[in-house]
């Protein structure tokens, strides 16, 4: 049957009052939620911090959040049981589903679909807002044609195991990245690796000596970090159009880079390119100019642009150039701030300002043992999830439409 969202969900329906406003809330704003996956949360307590005053929106489980401005930046989500004492940015506009007409992950899948993303940003670029955006009442006035009830939640249980696991996947990657910066830090900062035997080297006693940068590990050196890495800058890809689409590859813009894979609005080139500028899962993508951006590619083959590097080394492993430009990140994004152009940028001289600690090679081959395994891991996760998700996204308007169904759970379990 064909229903107006209006009529299987309310929208807006439980905003936070100054009456009940709690001492301390936890604030999720719309940039913090993309695709289902939630970045970060904000602890604020009244009594010290400021409220924002857009941070009205209550939620509850099975709630389901759309941006209202710029739909095309996909800043939605799925509110699980964890996250139902969310205070969210007046910025979403928040549905509660009816669960005797519709389950609440299938509709949130179908309010997600390309093709709605799509046709909510028409309409919110037709706006007269200061942004592109739209009203709750766009949203409210889509129509949706909704099979039975027991199809919506096989289909919606299918979709959220593919979900979880691309989250999970996420949390790990998260994970290991923590772990693997605050052990760098320890180690490559601190100057706390384990000596022979297995001690802190710094504050047991390891011996240090001077150096242009202060006291250093007996045998470590100083080197840039232009000379540890090479940082191959992309092309200018307007000028390396395809003749024809099946001799072309993505272009890797920073767009791109920030959402960690490419789509159908992505540019084109050619495939024939140099290949030091052709991108492949597992390269390390530093975005220079506009957003700074350090990150591990997961979004398969693509032609590198202008403004980003591709950062490889003949001498060195992965994660120590990564790690490194990883560390140097924030002073970049400072050195950039204080541009005074529109687009903010480093130069190349920034990279040779940059100062490595270089372990002596048999320390470096023990941190190997220690660092590679954790980037192969957060390699291997990440090409799982964007595999995940492609698979997601294939199989989603297919399930949706009803073009592949799926079997009741007792006819496969009849089978096994």
């Amino acid at each position: 049957m064909k229903y107006k969202v209006s009529e299987v969900a309310q929208i807006n329906a439980r905003n936070l009052t100054k009456k009940d406003q709690p001492v301390v809330i936890k604030y999720l704003d719309t940039s913090n939620l993309t695709e289902g996956l939630i970045k970060n949360i904000t602890i604020l307590d009244s009594r010290k911090d400021k409220i924002p005053s857009r941070a009205k929106r209550k939620v509850k489980e099975n709630d389901i959040l759309i941006s209202t401005v710029r739909p095309e930046q996909k800043h939605y989500g799925f509110i699980s049981k964890e996250y139902e004492d969310l205070i969210v940015s007046t910025g979403f506009a928040v549905l509660t589903p009816n669960t005797e007409i519709v389950d609440p992950y299938y509709f949130y899948k179908y309010l997600t679909m390309d093709s709605i993303i799509k046709y909510l940003q028409v309409i919110a670029e037709n706006s007269t807002s200061a942004y592109p955006s739209i009203t709750p009442n766009v949203i409210g006035e889509l129509v949706i044609d909704l099979p039975d009830i027991t199809i919506q939640k096989r289909i919606g249980r299918f979709l959220r195991n593919i979900d979880k696991k691309i989250e999970l996947n996420y949390q790990i990657i998260t994970n290991l990245e923590q772990l693997a910066q605050a052990l760098f830090k320890h180690w490559f900062i601190d100057f706390e690796f384990p000596n022979e035997n297995g001690e802190p080297y710094k504050s047991s006693g390891g011996k240090m000596v001077q150096s242009e940068l202060g006291e250093i590990p007996e045998g470590w050196e100083i080197k840039s970090l232009d000379t540890i890495a090479h940082y191959e800058n992309g092309l200018a890809m307007q000028k390396y159009r395809p003749d024809n689409e099946k001799e072309s590859l993505p272009v890797l813009k920073i767009r791109e880079l920030n959402q960690g894979y490419v789509d159908s609005r992505s540019d084109r080139c050619t495939k024939n390119i140099k290949e030091s500028v052709k991108v492949y899962d597992g390269d390390v993508i530093f975005s220079w100019s506009g957003t700074l951006l350090v990150k591990i590619w997961f979004g398969g083959e693509a032609g590198l642009n202008q403004h980003l590097f591709k950062v490889t080394s003949k001498y060195y492993p992965k994660w120590f150039y990564y790690l490194w430009t990883k560390h140097y990140l924030e002073r970049f994004i400072n050195i950039a701030s204080d541009k005074a152009t529109t687009m903010g940028h480093i130069r190349r001289a920034d990279l040779s300002d940059a100062k490595v600690f270089v372990p002596p090679d048999h320390l470096l081959k023990n941190f190997n043992k220690v660092f590679s395994p954790i980037l192969d891991m957060i390699i291997i996760k990440g090409i799982e999830e964007r595999k995940l998700s492609r698979l997601r996204d294939e199989l989603l308007p297919k399930l949706l439409s009803g073009e592949i169904e799926l079997p009741d759970e007792s006819e496969v379990t009849e089978h096994v």
